[in-house]
């Protein structure tokens, strides 16, 4: 049985959803969202779905799949995924997979032993309280009688992972470090992966204009409705890039101008973390699209790598 997979992922903005239909389209197949905001119901300008029409023309799977008041954890995404994998490659059928949430991508693609899905919200909210109470370099410091490799690789900034380092810690009695594999990127699929990335100056520009998009579409209502919905921003849904700047500016905490450079900054802060995420990773091949002439050059470009192998 056919056992490829095709990864078109990159930064928020670098043009990942029209290259992904156009490829979809010339192999007759469907796209798997690997987006992390596109799962939810209900929030679709700030998280940049594909139009109607573009999901009437191909068929997109993961998207408008969780309730915004629901918790959805990496392992859920990947059951979901693996499933959607499975249906289409019985079809005969190369299924893409697209967006740009790595830890998603990773968790289809690379060999992690300890599920993302094991947590304790007690703890990781008493860190959370504590962080604020004494600062993240006093949590971040928690780690080093216990896993001094996590200790040194984990910024005290990135508060997000120090505590899932401390909470796997609690849980297992492992470790964080010690779930890292020399097999990482052992891998049950054939995969072809590609980043699209392009000058940096050329994608910070596509982020502003993006935003601005969004805004003149409807963002603002989109998130009130939201709120009226029952969305908080304490809800893993809300703390989206674009969803957590509207709703400070609904709570009175901000001016609309400084929310709208609050997402964009958030955004161009966010296409940087993205690409060094993929970076990590040594299949991944790049493609700066200011190299090409179009995206159709593109897709021949991908489409040559896979029929010829």
């Amino acid at each position: 049985m056919n056992n490829k997979l095709i990864i078109i992922t990159g930064p928020t903005a670098v043009g990942k959803t029209n290259i992904s239909i156009m490829l979809a389209s010339r192999l007759n197949t469907e796209i798997i969202s690997a987006d992390s905001m596109q799962i939810y119901k209900y929030m679709d300008i700030g998280s940049a779905k594909a139009s109607k029409q573009e999901r009437e023309l191909i068929k997109h799977h993961l998207i408008d799949i969780i309730d915004p008041k629901d918790e959805f954890s990496v392992s859920d995404y990947k059951d979901m995924a693996q499933n959607k994998i499975k249906e289409i490659q019985y079809k005969g059928k190369i299924p893409i997979l697209t967006g740009g949430t790595g830890l998603y991508i990773d968790s289809l693609i690379c060999s992690l032993s300890f599920t993302e899905s094991a947590k304790d919200s007690e703890y990781r909210n008493y860190l959370e309280e504590l962080s604020k109470e004494k600062g993240k370099e006093f949590v971040h410091s928690m780690l080093k009688d216990i896993d001094e490799e996590s200790y040194r690789s984990i910024h005290p900034n990135n508060l997000k992972r120090v505590i899932r380092a401390l909470e796997v810690y609690k849980l297992s009695g492992k470790p964080f470090s010690f779930y890292k594999q020399d097999n990482i990127y052992k891998c049950p699929y054939d995969i072809y992966y590609y980043v699209l990335d392009m000058n940096r100056d050329k994608l910070y520009d596509r982020i502003n204009k993006r935003v601005d998009i969004m805004v003149n579409e409807g963002l603002l209502d989109e998130v009130k409705r939201l709120k009226e919905y029952g969305c908080s921003k304490n809800m893993q849904s809300m703390k989206g890039i674009g969803y957590k700047e509207i709703l400070q500016y609904l709570d009175g905490e901000v001016t609309l101008d400084i929310a709208i450079d609050m997402i964009k900054q958030g955004s161009r802060n966010y296409a940087k973390r993205q690409l060094t995420w993929f970076r990590k990773d040594p299949r991944a091949n790049f493609i700066n699209k200011c190299n090409y002439p179009d995206e159709n050059a593109i897709v021949d470009k991908i489409l040559s790598d896979i029929i010829g192998s």
